[in-house]
């Protein structure tokens, strides 16, 4: 097919057929860029925690009574609570756990010579030293979270302290790596300006509490620190389909064991809920670009069809005439696509550049990543799919004209 008619009709049409190109180009534009944070969020929403969720149930309690012993308090509810059918294990932490905000961090650095490079420094970028989040609890805590460890082993006994800083700690991966590049970090000791911990144990995965900042969202450690505080968190691990229920049974257990206390309903929560609830906004969003994303493209394809459609109308006699010199259905049908195709090319080129644009306004505005260019290519042909759909039906009707009577049109 040879393109020349199609541009001298373009040419006769520039108003029309511009506006439709800066269409696409926008379209384009915002569309790539939509989909590239539909998938940095659903990336966000994604990252495992290393822990089983769906087996896990949280309880809140605090309020004990002045006379009683926090740590005996404690050791009383989680008998009370393993006593629960189809509870498999319960343990008490402090207030951390992997999305629920709470976060305490300590600064660990590999050596004392890395923690003296640091204060030299007024800083820890580039001294080895790290600010892993920190979690306690009592013993079974790795079990009872469902974390996999990778090297190393759990804690012993007589490694749990109540006050005071234990001598051990087990360590994420991520942590491992970045504290201890190139080497195996087990057995080695961390340094927090005061005293050693050595590392006996190595987890393959232990999101923070909150996770905000990149790079760091896996660097974690546990120690063996009993809590000391009237307040606690009771985590319970169970089958998925009895969590409801022992949430329900581990509420009446606690009340029973000791009345003097506060255990709000709307603190016991299964993981599930509290991963819900962090990412809520994230779902939100997500929810709100795809259709956002969606009804562009949805405008975009009533803005071709409807021009086609136009150009139908107009060409109707254009149309006879070529067919009675001979012209085919397929030949009308092909001129048609193939006119679509030029708009929507010269849109998306213009559209490629208004992306790179866009993501750089939104770098410098919003922190969002670099667009990857593959989205371009990608964008690029989804808009040529969607032009050729959008045009097809028009272009059908236009290549199904007799003619005779197409001749006789005024």
């Amino acid at each position: 097919m040879e393109f020349r008619p199609i541009l001298s009709s373009l040419r006769r049409h520039k108003l029309t057929a511009s506006l439709l190109m800066l269409q696409v180009a926008f379209t384009c534009a915002i569309v790539c860029n939509v989909v590239f944070m539909v998938a940095q969020r659903i990336q966000r929403v994604s990252v495992s925690t290393g822990i089983a969720e769906s087996e896990l149930s949280v309880i809140h309690s605090s309020g004990i009574g002045k006379d009683e012993s926090p740590q005996a308090r404690h050791a009383a509810d989680l008998a009370a609570l393993r006593a629960i059918p189809g509870v498999r294990s319960a343990v008490a932490v402090s207030y951390s756990l992997p999305l629920n905000r709470s976060e305490s961090s300590r600064g660990f650095c590999p050596s004392k010579e890395a923690l003296d490079r640091a204060m030299q420094r007024n800083s820890i970028e580039g001294s080895g030293c790290m600010q892993p989040a920190v979690y306690d609890g009592t013993p079974g805590l790795v079990d009872t979270l469902g974390l996999r460890l990778v090297a190393g082993r759990d804690f012993l006994p007589d490694e749990y302290v109540d006050k005071g800083k234990p001598a051990v700690a087990i360590i994420t991966q991520a942590l491992a790596k970045a504290m201890y590049p190139g080497r195996s970090a087990l057995g080695q000791s961390m340094y927090d300006g005061h005293d050693f911990i050595r590392v006996v144990g190595i987890v393959d995965t232990l999101l923070r509490p909150a996770p905000n900042q990149p790079g760091v969202a896996g660097q974690s450690m546990i120690w063996p620190q009993r809590p000391v505080d009237a307040g606690v968190l009771y985590v319970l691990r169970s089958a998925p389909q009895d969590r409801a229920r022992i949430l329900r049974a581990g509420r009446a257990a606690l009340l029973a064991a000791s009345p003097s206390r506060l255990v709000d309903p709307q603190r016991m929560k299964t993981y599930t809920q509290i991963r819900a609830r962090y990412f809520q906004r994230d779902i939100t969003m997500i929810g709100l670009l795809i259709a956002a994303g969606l009804g562009l493209l949805f405008v975009t394809a009533l803005g071709i069809a409807g021009l086609a459609n136009f150009w139908v109308q107009q060409r109707t006699r254009t149309i006879g005439i070529r067919r009675a010199i001979g012209a085919t259905r397929g030949d009308i049908l092909r001129y048609f696509q193939a006119e679509n195709f030029l708009i929507v090319g010269a849109g998306v080129v213009i559209g490629a550049v208004l992306a790179v644009a866009l993501n750089l306004l939104l770098m410098s505005r919003y922190e969002l990543p670099r667009l990857p260019l593959w989205y371009l290519p990608v964008g690029a042909l989804a808009l040529w799919a969607l032009g050729q759909l959008s045009v097809l039906a028009p272009a059908l009707r236009a290549a199904a004209v007799p003619p005779v009577v197409a001749t006789r049109s005024v």
